[in-house]
């Protein structure tokens, strides 16, 4: 029987050459691939993954796979499967169960799949893996060593089941790791979201107003290459040092009651729910468009747009336009889903580089420490991160200084005064 289930086999071709390109981009993860495809510290050890099935991704899966695991694998989000890839996964002998457009139902069915081959390492972007198993599947747990988790949101839920003595196994946030937060959140989703509005519009972003709602990492890097393509940005924000710092950097900051009224292109970067409602859509201007680069689809209250709404049709694949009563029209990306990966192809390999890397070395952390960590969330230790960047700029060419010994006996040494 096949151990996967994807839209097309016959895609594999197509899907191995964009893992080739990957691979030309992402020369930390495939200098592990090296390293520990001689050790295989993962050999005997089985990972489930529900992380998006892109070209990045893959390189990862065929480096767990390299260094001995046995793996099986499904997407966290039903938009963003790229189906050429997943193909050529299965092709390759990957049990993966993805495929683009996937229903609810069929979503969580892939997430189920996985679970056959009773893991005991899981890896998550969202979480949805994880609570699968604590809500669904809570006697397999009782094999799991230890997980991690690779976004905002995820993690955020995590530490909440952790503080309510919920979680039943250790998971590392791969999402805090410092090479990957302040690299991946900020230059892969700046640039990546900006490259799935202009897939689904080809608009003109300079002299544009386009709100940005959420200034974390995320948020951050879309106003930075909103405003490097010539956009007047504004940042919405509740926190309010966030919104200091946007202030700071050169944002106009404001209410989004008052941006909506204001904005041509709309993007929340959030992970939290009604950002943008009915209110905030009555008020909009005609043509505005509106998408989502945050986890989940649940940050635009699409039933709101649809309640306002007389006719809806899509313009152009991942554009659809909604017409209003006054005839306005508004036009959603992506159906609210993560419009980098839903119309366009995610985070440009080289970040995800650095990512995947810490991803690759939490697993084998896991195996070595997870059975002695209590059931929480935990940070990935400093020098992981150090080792990576390291690796990084030494692939990109780059050199830097070393403190020498009397430097670090300086900054030591508490009894020296100034």
């Amino acid at each position: 029987m096949e151990n996967y289930k994807v839209k097309d086999i016959n895609l594999a071709e197509q899907g191995r050459k964009k893992i080739d390109w990957a691979e030309s981009r992402m020369p930390v993860l495939m200098y592990l691939r090296d390293k520990y495809s001689k050790t295989q510290p993962l050999k005997g050890y089985k990972i489930a993954g529900c992380l998006h099935v892109t070209k990045e991704t893959a390189v990862l899966v065929e480096t767990l796979r390299a260094a001995g695991a046995e793996v099986a694998w499904s997407g966290c989000n039903p938009l963003s499967t790229q189906d050429d890839v997943a193909a050529a996964l299965a092709a390759n002998g990957i049990s993966i169960y993805a495929w683009h457009g996937m229903n609810v139902e069929e979503f969580y069915w892939a997430i189920d799949k996985t679970l056959e081959i009773d893991p005991n390492l899981t890896l998550d972007d969202g979480a949805d893996l994880i609570f699968t198993i604590h809500n669904k599947h809570p006697e397999k747990a009782k094999n799991v060593i230890g997980g991690t988790e690779e976004t905002t949101t995820g993690v955020h839920r995590l530490r909440a089941m952790a503080k309510a003595g919920k979680l039943l196994y250790p998971v590392f946030a791969v999402n805090d790791a410092e090479t990957k937060w302040d690299f991946d959140n900020v230059y892969g989703t700046g640039q990546s979201t900006i490259d799935g509005i202009l897939r689904a519009t080809n608009v003109l972003i300079a002299g544009k107003t386009v709100v940005v709602a959420g200034y974390g990492h995320c948020g951050k890097g879309v106003a930075m290459r909103a405003k490097g393509l010539g956009a007047n940005v504004i940042v919405t924000e509740v926190k309010p040092t966030a919104a200091l710092k946007a202030t700071l950097e050169g944002f106009r900051v404001m209410p989004m009651d008052e941006a909506a009224k204001l904005g041509d292109i709309f993007v929340t970067a959030t992970g939290v729910k009604d950002i943008i409602v009915k209110r905030h859509f009555e008020s909009m201007k005609d043509g505005a468009i509106v998408c989502n680069t945050g986890h989940y689809d649940c940050e635009i209250n699409i039933p709101d747009l649809e309640s306002l709404a007389v006719d809806k049709k899509e313009i152009r694949p991942n554009n659809e336009m909604y017409t209003l009563k006054d005839g306005r029209r508004i036009f959603l990306l992506a159906k609210g889903r993560l419009v980098n990966l839903a119309s366009a192809e995610g985070h440009p390999s080289e970040v995800m580089d650095m990512s995947f890397a810490n991803q690759f070395l939490a697993m084998i952390r896991l195996t070595e420490t997870g059975k002695d960590l209590e059931n929480n969330v935990y940070l990935l230790p400093e020098e992981q991160d150090q080792e990576i960047a390291r690796i990084k700029l030494e692939t990109m060419g780059f050199k830097i200084d070393e403190l020498t010994p009397e430097q670090i006996e300086y900054i030591n040494d508490y009894s020296q005064g100034t």
